[in-house]
């Protein structure tokens, strides 16, 4: 049976299709997911993409968190299911409060585009597990509010339990604390990442395929349970 990996797309979602792209190149499904649908139609796991839902009016995916479909992920994701935010989904994962913190304004008060070298510290997790720890990849990034925020007992807590999964190398481009690029919840089945791995899976588009294993191991995660 073909594994099924639906996408979301919110108004103002901008790379749904490239999360797709990435899916299929892994060996899965990828399964169009509209915002105002509340069926999953039976997908395996969800990706919530990067782009500007709702225009980031409020907060960066503080609209997008009250669409219909999120009640069902919420809900689902809450009893396992894989999901993996990047980016603007990363955003929407903290405000519907799947994740801890907050993604605010860049320090600098600049959008970032730039190729970003990341450590993985969590490789145990339903999306990351075609990697080892302490690996270093590389993936395109691109935002305006990216800079990952806490307080001081999440982060130590998010440190203690190893649920930082993905540290800034090289240089800190949007000032998150402690350098967090990514993180997940206890389970491990919900990521949160800002870099784009979705744009880093095939050698003629990306600086590397470095993001595939992304998908790959969401696949792998599914196959084997």
């Amino acid at each position: 049976m073909t594994t099924r990996v639906g996408v979301v797309t919110f108004p103002g979602s901008l790379d749904d299709v490239d999360a797709r792209r990435a899916v299929r190149l892994a060996g899965a499904e990828p399964v169009a997911l509209w915002h105002r649908d509340k069926n999953l139609h039976q997908v395996d796991a969800v990706v919530l993409p990067g782009g500007f839902s709702y225009g980031d009016y409020l907060r960066c995916g503080a609209i997008a968190r009250f669409s219909p479909v999120m009640e069902t992920i919420v809900d689902q994701a809450r009893a396992g299911l894989p999901v993996l935010g990047i980016c603007n989904g990363f955003q929407v994962l903290c405000e519907s409060h799947l994740l801890p913190g907050a993604l605010t304004r860049n320090d600098h008060l600049h959008f970032v585009c730039r190729d970003q070298r990341l450590r993985v510290e969590n490789a145990d997790t339903a999306w990351t597990s075609d990697y080892t720890a302490g690996q270093e990849i590389t993936v395109p990034l691109k935002n305006g509010e990216g800079g990952y925020v806490a307080d001081e007992r999440t982060l130590d807590e998010l440190e203690a339990t190893g649920r930082v999964v993905f540290r800034y190398v090289d240089v800190n481009p949007n000032g998150s604390r402690r350098d967090i690029a990514g993180i997940t919840n206890e389970a491990g089945n919900v990521v949160g990442l800002m870099p784009h791995p979705e744009h880093a899976v095939e050698t003629l588009t990306g600086p590397t395929t470095d993001g595939l294993g992304f998908f790959t191991s969401v696949l792998k995660k599914l196959v084997t349970t």
